[in-house]
């Protein structure tokens, strides 16, 4: 029995969990229950902590980039998706759909400001 818990732990990747990887585990988890239980900022706290908590993940090989064999890691392609400038046009269209219109519903005329603001950007 002994046997087969230290063959698990070797070929875990908790063999090569080192003390500074282990410390950053425990303030992304710490992290995560301030965002969820707590509600201390969790827009902010939640993505943080989960970053934190994925690249400190012992030999996950989570930024392996992708060969023509094996797909590469999670991290890889969340890399490539800031590198290339996919996520800032996702991120204000989702702000777009997120918008609430009963304002400018209620009063018309403040189209006219959206389009100035529009127009200050651009111009």
């Amino acid at each position: 029995m002994l046997e087969i818990i230290s063959e698990l732990i070797a070929n875990s990747g908790f063999a090569a969990l080192s003390g500074k990887s282990f410390i950053m585990i425990v303030i992304a988890c710490v992290l995560l229950y301030l965002g969820i239980r707590k509600q201390y900022e969790p827009y902010l706290m939640i993505p943080i902590a989960f970053g934190m908590l994925l690249s400190n993940l012992p030999i996950s090989g989570i930024m392996a980039p992708g060969n023509g064999i094996d797909p590469g890691g999670l991290l890889y392609y969340l890399y490539q998706g800031t590198k290339l400038g996919i996520y800032p046009p996702l991120i204000f269209l989702c702000l777009g759909v997120a918008t609430d219109f009963g304002p400018l519903i209620a009063n018309p005329m403040t189209i006219l400001l959206g389009g100035a603001a529009q127009f200050g950007i651009f111009a």
